[in-house]
């Protein structure tokens, strides 16, 4: 027996009306993710994708912030970088046959970011900013961005968010097509909730049915463009810019 405390889990799964709210729940990381967070996540979209009774699913940040993206300090320790956890959670994304909302607050950051990319809608709060770091973390994107960016927001303007690292506001987010809409914050979850009320409406045979046609549009880039990330991804990491970058985080 123990007493140490049990550790706080990663994902909060809320179920109601037809709707399964995800909530990352690491609010004093940022929501960043660790293996855990990704395997809870998997794991709750998969439930979600063989029960009748969930139609859709919303996935939102508790705290200040969406997610800060992966825990760099995990991303340091080799024994944990580059396992299953990521590869299950993009796949799990990548597949999940229902409605995939997100309400976006605070910061979006690396697979933050990229994880939307993967979502049917998705609702940024009025100070909700998006950043794609990696190339100043000695790395490259990930999570099929590769093509899922330039096909939603253009050549140039995914050339400029990956080079520069710069941020991206809620406005500019809804421009270039990131997000559908700007909400205020403290609106934010209410709305997204009373859209993903309006889709539980509809016939899930025909959801599921129109979610298959879209994915499949795209299913063969995305999967071929996963692959050659991951292998450069794995290339880049640990390398000197990679090692700099991480040293330099556990500085601050």
């Amino acid at each position: 027996m123990t007493d140490e405390p049990r550790r706080r889990p990663p994902l909060r799964v809320d179920d109601a009306g037809g709707i399964r709210r995800l909530t990352l729940d690491r609010p004093g990381a940022l929501n960043a993710f660790d293996e855990a967070l990704y395997g809870a996540v998997a794991h709750a979209l998969a439930e979600a994708a063989g029960d009748d009774g969930i139609r859709v699913v919303l996935v939102a940040g508790a705290g200040r912030a969406f997610s800060a993206g992966q825990d760099l300090r995990e991303l340091a320790e080799p024994a944990v970088a580059g396992t299953g956890g990521f590869v299950a959670f993009v796949r799990a994304l990548e597949t999940f046959p229902k409605p995939l909302l997100a309400a976006v607050h605070g910061v979006a950051v690396g697979v933050g970011l990229t994880m939307l990319l993967h979502c049917d809608v998705v609702l940024a709060g009025s100070q909700a900013r998006f950043r794609a770091p990696f190339v100043g973390l000695g790395l490259s994107p990930e999570a099929g961005s590769t093509v899922l960016l330039p096909a939603t927001i253009g050549w140039q303007r995914t050339a400029r968010l990956l080079y520069t690292t710069d941020w991206v506001d809620a406005p500019t987010a809804v421009e270039w097509g990131l997000a559908s809409s700007v909400h205020p914050d403290g609106a934010l979850l209410d709305d997204a909730t009373a859209l993903a009320g309006a889709i539980t409406a509809q016939p899930l045979a025909s959801l599921v049915a129109t979610k298959r046609l879209l994915l499949d549009s795209r299913a063969d880039a995305v999967r071929a463009a996963r692959r050659r990330e991951l292998g450069t991804f794995a290339a880049l990491l640990g390398g000197p810019a990679n090692r700099a970058a991480l040293a330099a985080f556990r500085d601050r």
